[in-house]
């Protein structure tokens, strides 16, 4: 119900830029650009000074920034206290969650919240965990699905389970039929790593760390944003990773990788959070709800 023009806006001052505000409101740049002209001919004055590659809000700026983010609020808030009357959930989730909860939790935690909520439409954004939590913290997602432990103030957190962390590896590699493996039996092979600000990647890290083993002895063979190329390149015998043990339980059952555990264990958190200031409709709460429990049970099937 808000004034288009005011999300246009808002969504650039977030972003700083009109090109990301455009690609994160699925609108051509023109488009927003011609938005944000008819706002400042309305006031009647400069509501963004632009230079340098990035757009920054003017002192008239701030005050619509500071307004536009009560109205949108109220207007989302509006709504969903109207659809609320209806029994049955719908509209637009907007959901973040970590690339490998993404690979696995995620299709059946999508496809049991469906099956209840049909007239709800996920609308989902992949990533590492700090650019989820950053994403939640800028008003861009309702609910972010990670898997670190945040310590943002601004942030409420759920505590939904959490995965075992397994080293990969083809089922004819020297280290597939151990028991386990610790640190040290490591430094040797080749490893594919996660990027930096991936969750798994700083735990990973840690497990060295904790075994005395620095970053700089580590031999690193790639640094990868996708589980699926490390699944893949750990199959055909580049190296070695630690990964989910969730997320490659399809490729373990068809015989391509073999996980083992690590000693000391080592688990990753599945978290979900929220901002706390921000206004929850019952849809986002409903999820949040529903995630937290879901994947507990699943986690308690999977152990049984």
């Amino acid at each position: 119900m808000a004034d288009r023009r005011l999300q246009v806006f808002h969504a650039v001052a977030r972003h700083g830029s009109f090109t990301r505000a455009a690609e994160a409101l699925f609108m051509t740049q023109p488009a927003v650009t011609f938005q944000i002209k008819q706002l400042e001919e309305q006031f009647n004055t400069r509501l963004f000074d632009r230079g340098h590659g990035r757009v920054t809000l003017t002192s008239a700026g701030e005050l619509v920034m500071a307004y536009a983010e009560r109205i949108l609020g109220l207007s989302e808030e509006l709504e969903s206290r109207v659809s609320e009357l209806t029994d049955e959930l719908s509209g637009i989730l907007h959901l973040g969650t970590s690339t490998t909860i993404a690979s696995y939790w995620l299709p059946h935690l999508l496809e049991g919240f469906k099956r209840r909520y049909p007239r709800v439409i996920p609308r989902v954004s992949v990533g590492n965990s700090q650019l989820i939590e950053t994403r939640v913290m800028d008003r861009n997602l309702d609910v972010g699905l990670i898997e670190i432990i945040t310590e943002q103030p601004t942030l409420d957190r759920r505590s939904a389970g959490r995965d075992e962390l397994q080293l990969i590896v083809p089922p004819d590699h020297p280290l597939a039929g151990a028991r386990s493996v610790r640190a040290e039996q490591l430094v040797s092979y080749p490893l594919l790593h996660r990027e930096p600000g991936n969750a798994i990647r700083d735990l990973v890290d840690q497990f060295f760390a904790a075994a005395g083993i620095p970053f700089e002895d580590l031999n690193v063979a790639a640094e990868l944003g996708s589980l699926s190329a490390v699944k893949h390149l750990a199959a055909q015998g580049f190296g070695v990773a630690i990964a989910s043990a969730a997320a490659i339980r399809r490729a373990v059952e068809a015989g391509r990788l073999v996980g083992v555990p690590l000693s000391p264990r080592l688990y990753t958190p599945l978290e979900v959070i929220l901002l706390k200031d921000k206004f929850r409709s019952r849809l986002v709460n409903t999820f949040a709800d529903f995630v937290t429990e879901e994947i507990g049970r699943m986690g308690a099937t999977e152990k049984a």
